[in-house]
């Protein structure tokens, strides 16, 4: 997992409350054993103005020229400023995945549904909480000012903008550190390889019939 310490990127508006995890993705994408390649489905049905499938070659379908994503102030856009609600309806680890495969590091909202939220975390992607009337006035100057840029400092806990206004958010510690550190689960479990080997060896020393039976390696 790539590690997420201070991060500054261009800023896309997506101005609607409710996003749920099929917009972002949706369900037919789903069939893909492998967790890449999600990038260009981001947000199909509103990025593009035919019905997609999976391996069409999204190069030659037409694109929705009123979706923000589409409009060429925003390509390279790496925060993703949105209402509240973000990632609502069914779990699926698809919807950070694709939201990563197309470039975007942070989400900013007034609020995440849960299991979107947690799944962020545990794939990198930084879901930002902040307040209303914040969300409001990032929304006002990305629409204002083409180019516009905030700077996301995890370790500092802060957005700021071109103005140089802080904007300070919440974050449980222990997922702080996973992001710092660019440790998965998996990543941090691994850490503790060594004394995972040396219970294991001591285990087998104590009940050597465990492997007698066929129940160790």
């Amino acid at each position: 997992m790539q590690a997420f310490t201070v991060h500054e990127g261009l800023v896309a508006p997506l101005d609607r409350e409710n996003v749920d995890t099929d917009l972002i993705i949706p369900k037919q994408f789903l069939k893909s054993i492998k967790r890449t390649g999600f990038g260009p489905n981001l947000f199909d049905e509103l990025r593009y103005l035919d019905h997609g499938e999976p391996g069409m070659d999204n190069s030659k379908r037409p694109l929705n020229p009123d979706f923000v994503l589409n409009q060429e102030r925003y390509q390279g856009a790496s925060i993703l400023l949105a209402r509240r609600n973000f990632g609502c309806g069914s779990s699926r680890e698809h919807a950070p995945w694709a939201l990563l495969q197309d470039g975007f590091r942070a989400i900013v909202a007034p609020s995440f549904a849960d299991i979107f939220y947690n799944n962020s975390f545990k794939n990198g992607l930084l879901p930002v909480v902040l307040t209303e009337l914040e969300v409001n006035r990032l929304f006002d100057e990305v629409k204002a000012f083409p180019g516009y840029r905030l700077i996301i400092d995890l370790e500092a806990q802060k957005v700021v903008s071109p103005s140089g206004d802080e904007f300070f958010f919440d974050i449980d510690p222990s997922r702080k550190q996973a992001l710092l550190s660019g440790l998965d689960e998996i990543g941090a479990t691994l850490k503790q390889a060594d004394k995972i080997r040396q219970f294991e060896a001591e285990r087998l020393a104590r009940y050597p019939w465990l492997v007698a039976d066929g129940l160790g390696q």
